[in-house]
C-alpha cells in the first residue's frame, strides 16, 4: 500500500490503531536524520538533503472523521481527503 501526500509518495504505511497514529515512509526509516513538528501536531522527518522521508500523522482517525480531511503543512500545506487515508486506518 502507498500513500501520496503532496506529491510525497510514502511506501511504507503502519497504522497504531490503539494509539490512532499513523506512520508514513519513503523507503528505509533510518533514512530520517532531521525532524520537525508541523502546526498541526504531526511530525515531518527529512533525510540529509531535507527532502521529507517520513510524516508521523496523530489522530488522523478522528480528525477524518470529524472533519472529512486532514490538513498537514508540509513545505506547502496540503489537505488529504478521507477517501485518500481510509486503507490505510482500516
Amino acid at each position: 500500500m502507498t500513500v501520496t501526500i503532496a506529491d510525497i509518495t510514502f511506501d511504507r504505511v503502519e497504522y497504531d490503531a490503539d494509539a490512532d497514529v499513523l506512520y508514513l515512509h519513503v523507503g528505509d526509516p533510518s533514512r530520517a536524520v532531521d525532524f520537525d513538528e508541523t502546526p498541526e501536531g504531526h511530525a515531518v522527518r527529512f533525510d540529509r538533503e531535507g527532502n521529507v522521508v517520513g510524516l508521523t500523522l496523530v489522530r488522523p482517525k478522528r480528525l477524518l472523521e470529524r472533519n472529512g480531511e486532514l490538513r498537514v503543512t508540509l513545505p506547502v500545506p496540503s489537505d488529504v481527503p478521507a477517501e485518500q487515508l481510509a486503507p490505510a486506518l482500516s
